[in-house]
């Protein structure tokens, strides 16, 4: 295998248990054994170490000397800091983007809004849970900053797993609704309303956490099945 077919598969195994985490198919404190997923991807245990160390990076997992890689459980303290940075980014990031709205702009993100409400509707947990966290991304993206839409991603990434350690019941439609104002407000260019409804939704998807919740475990061979 060349370096370029490794760093495909490396790139393949990182965006598989990526999508396994952030869809809540893999559960905090999952031990990911090495030569288990080299047989699941066919590789060797080398490119399963490179890429569990790409996800240690991203803070997705933890690598424990002597005893491997674990999908990481955030700390209370650190579900908390999270969404403080998220309201602090998310605010500046809603104020530039009135300032910037076009008609192109607000028409993609109805567009992205009905595709989330699709899925709630249909009951698609994770292409709900995707989409949802995707709205905040796309907004970056569409104002043409890719390193915010990067940060973005990574801090959206941490929430999934804090939401799924701790989130009492499912809020998608709230979630949903509370996207659909936001848009409104930016077609609108008011900064004020725009600014509010977006951290009142950020303060929403926190207050509906429940953190003394039990975490539950899984296994991998069934999340990656």
């Amino acid at each position: 295998m060349n370096f370029m077919e490794s760093s495909t598969a490396t790139r393949s195994i990182v965006d598989a248990l990526t999508r396994a985490i952030v869809d809540h198919r893999l559960q905090p404190g999952t031990k990911l054994a090495e030569q288990k997923l080299a047989d699941h991807f066919g590789v060797s245990r080398t490119l399963v170490r490179q890429a569990l160390f790409q996800l240690s990076q991203n803070r997705l997992i933890r690598l424990e000397p002597a005893r491997g890689a674990f999908v990481a459980a955030p700390a209370v303290d650190e579900a908390r800091q999270v969404f403080a940075v998220r309201r602090m980014l998310e605010a500046a990031m809603t104020r530039e983007f009135v300032r910037t709205v076009t008609p192109s702009k607000i028409k993609a993100l109805k567009e992205h809004v009905a595709l989330e409400k699709s899925a709630v509707a249909g009951a698609d947990v994770s292409g709900r849970t995707e989409l949802l966290g995707d709205f905040h991304v796309r907004m970056a993206e569409l104002m043409g900053n890719t390193v915010l839409a990067q940060i973005l991603g990574e801090l959206i990434s941490r929430c999934a797993l804090i939401t799924l350690m701790y989130q009492s019941a499912t809020a998608a439609e709230h979630s949903n609704e509370e996207h659909a104002d936001i848009v409104k407000a930016l077609a609108a260019r008011d900064e004020e309303r725009a600014v509010r409804l977006m951290t009142e939704h950020l303060e929403h998807v926190e207050a509906n956490l429940t953190f003394d919740r039990k975490v539950p475990t899984n296994d991998i061979s069934l999340a990656l099945s």
